[in-house]
């Protein structure tokens, strides 16, 4: 039988009430043979518990101080605080519809453990059943909290007591005081959560008082985080597990809200956004239970401290790293002044490039889109004058070395678009989904070294081979002359020339050799090169980098090279593919020039005028001319320039879902 403590001897009436209730229930009953019978009828069948008022139940559990032997041999507290249950959201239910095993009262020890997670599951399966979820739909969220319980660290045998799980509901829970969040009762529980916890996990308790928060939640402000706050207990797992670390960097956030946006700008949050924990979270920087404010001594990330703890992961750490700004942010010019300039400039640099060029292109297409309704052609070039033997040759524009290396670059690019910018926008769906076909983001951080080492090869392998060839036999009038890709003031005059076409106040200019847009685009890459390729490296190599220039050196170049290649991914996609590709002049697309290194010299003598007439008049035309390219030939060449298209045109897709998105 239940006993008594001693406080429980004082409260009789309760006691004579509860006998009261059995009595009476028993004389309800029937005679001695009816209860036999219906005894003998549970033994084959268990019957659903029988109805006992909750009275009759506080006729002995609400006395202060009733207790009972624990699963532990040791006494254990049954009082029931009749008010504070009833204000509870268990408050309208009966006692027995958890204590199924109840069959009678007085009754003999209870032995069968109440399932929370079976009550409610089949709670909300029948609200599920009769439609009323929106009334219910606070059972909902309970339904999901259990879905996440069941797959925690909590609901898994204990090791040292395998017949018991780590804590049921009702060790975080007071089952007879659970209590809806923003009521006064609620307020209560969360005010002893640091004790509930520590119950089992006491030097993390005694961590916490000490830290920042817990100083800050035992002195009277309820909104500082307690240990629900950052683990989220039902989905709760071992620490090092990457869902918690996950899990926890998030709720870093959810109060520090400004803090986890500029994190996540950094490659440290990038990685952890795409779903990898094996770059800095937040507790690896700033601690875990100790957590201490910056101007703290103990902080880990105060400044004397700084250095040791990038060293947990960068073990070359140089004192520049000390200085790097985890949270700087492009708003704030008194705080990240070389941030806030840094990034006006990239601002400044993609809406001129844009305006400019995607002006252009909507121009020009407009202007041959119409002349191409209106029946009107542009004038070709008279090829009458040639012999006939010369009639349907093409001219070789680009040899094979350059087909290969413009081959390469592309490819090369197109690589290094994919794996960075699903860094740059690594919270989007198809970035996750990327990283997680390439392999994760080491592999991708691979994939994207090499691709930056072949451009970097093609691009510094042109600079040697046009420096030995300027040494060697080129002249003024090569290195400035029509065949040159240096700009010129007629270049000038040409772009200012085509706007006037454009827009019918002028003739089409002729071109050269080489158009003002083909040297933008040849010129582009030394600047992007400067620009991506300089930041790429320092960003390659942290510790080289801090070893002689500050921290927020990093902060700068991280910003700089994704704008840039932005800029870089975008106008290529664009402005280029259209200019090579799009326009009406060039349908059917692709052109595949660049593939076959020839043009049909009607074509060409459209195109490039100038150096047509000049090779026509000097006699060097016919060392130009070639047959046209084989069918398997121009077949193939099509095929892979409908599919690079077909590939820039996805990355595009992508690069600007990611920038709409932010």
């Amino acid at each position: 039988m239940l006993t008594r403590g001693a406080t429980a001897l004082s409260s009789a009436s309760k006691l004579a009430a509860g006998v009261f209730f059995a009595i009476a229930l028993g004389f309800a009953s029937g005679p001695a043979s009816a209860q036999n019978k219906a005894r003998e009828a549970a033994a084959e069948k268990p019957a659903e518990a029988p109805q006992f008022p909750n009275e009759a139940c506080l006729g002995c559990h609400g006395n202060e101080g009733f207790s009972g032997e624990g699963p532990n041999g040791k006494p254990r507290s049954l009082h029931v605080v009749k008010d504070r249950f009833e204000k509870s959201a268990h408050g309208s239910r009966q006692c027995v519809e958890c204590h199924q095993d109840i069959r009678e009262i007085p009754h003999e020890k209870a032995v069968r453990r109440v399932s929370c997670v079976t009550c409610h599951e089949r709670m909300w399966e029948s609200a599920k059943r009769e439609g009323t979820t929106n009334e219910h739909a606070r059972l909902g969220v309970v339904a999901e909290k259990i879905d996440g319980y069941m797959k925690s660290i909590h609901a898994r045998p204990s090791r040292a007591d395998q017949s018991y799980t780590n804590a049921t509901c009702y060790d975080c829970h007071n089952a007879h005081y659970v209590f809806r969040p923003g009521s006064p009762g609620h307020t209560e529980w969360r005010q002893d959560l640091p004790n509930v916890c520590g119950k089992c996990h006491a030097d993390q308790r005694n961590e916490y008082l000490d830290s920042v928060h817990g100083r800050m939640f035992m002195g009277g402000n309820l909104a500082a985080p307690v240990c629900a706050d950052c683990h989220s207990p039902h989905e709760l797992d071992r620490p090092r597990s990457d869902a918690i670390r996950l899990l926890v960097t998030r709720n870093c956030g959810s109060c520090h809200s400004e803090n986890f946006t500029t994190y996540r700008g950094t490659y440290h949050g990038q990685i952890t956004t795409l779903g990898y924990t094996y770059t800095a979270t937040c507790f690896d920087c700033h601690g875990h239970h100790g957590i201490q404010r910056v101007s703290h001594p103990r902080s880990t990330v105060h400044p004397n401290n700084r250095l040791d703890t990038c060293r947990k992961c960068h073990a070359n750490a140089t004192q520049g790293f000390v200085s790097f700004q985890p949270h700087a942010n492009t708003r704030d010019f008194e705080r990240y002044p070389y941030m806030w300039i840094a990034s006006k400039f990239m601002i400044a640099l993609l809406t001129g490039v844009f305006a400019f060029f995607w002006t252009h292109s909507a121009l020009w297409f407009y202007r041959e889109y119409r002349d191409r309704r209106e029946g009107k052609s542009r004038p070709h070039v008279k090829l009458d004058e040639l012999p006939a033997h010369l009639r349907g040759k093409y001219f070789r524009r680009f040899r094979l070395g350059w087909r290969i290396a413009h081959l390469a670059l592309i490819v090369s690019v197109m690589l290094l678009v994919l794996t960075g910018m699903s860094v740059f926008y690594s919270d989007t769906e198809w970035a996750r989904a990327i990283m997680q076909a390439l392999g994760g983001p080491r592999v991708a951080a691979v994939i994207h070294r090499v691709a930056a080492f072949t451009f970097a090869a093609l691009f510094f392998g042109h600079i040697i081979y046009l420096a030995a060839r300027i040494v060697r036999n080129w002249t003024v009038k090569d290195c400035f002359g029509p065949n040159s890709l240096v700009p010129s003031w007629k270049d000038l005059a040409d772009a200012a020339a085509m706007f006037r076409w454009f827009l019918g106040r002028g003739p089409r200019p002729v071109f050269d050799r080489w158009t003002y847009w083909e040297k933008f685009d040849y010129w582009a890459v030394f600047w992007g090169m400067t620009i991506i390729g300089t930041s790429g490296l320092m960003l390659w190599f942290p510790a080289a980098t801090a070893s002689f220039l500050p921290g927020w050196v990093f902060n700068v170049a991280t910003l700089v090279h994704g704008e840039e290649a932005f800029l870089a991914a975008v106008f290529l996609f664009t402005v280029h593919f259209f200019n090579n590709h799009f326009r009406p002049d060039k349908y059917p697309p692709p052109d595949i020039v660049m593939f076959t290194g020839a043009v049909s010299l009607e074509e060409f003598a459209r195109e490039h005028t100038l150096e047509y007439r000049r090779l026509l008049e000097s006699g060097e035309l016919e060392k130009y001319l070639v047959d046209a390219p084989s069918r398997p030939m121009t077949l193939g060449s099509r095929i892979l320039g409908i599919t690079l298209i077909a590939i820039g045109l996805t990355l595009l897709t992508l690069v600007l879902t990611g920038f709409l998105r932010g």
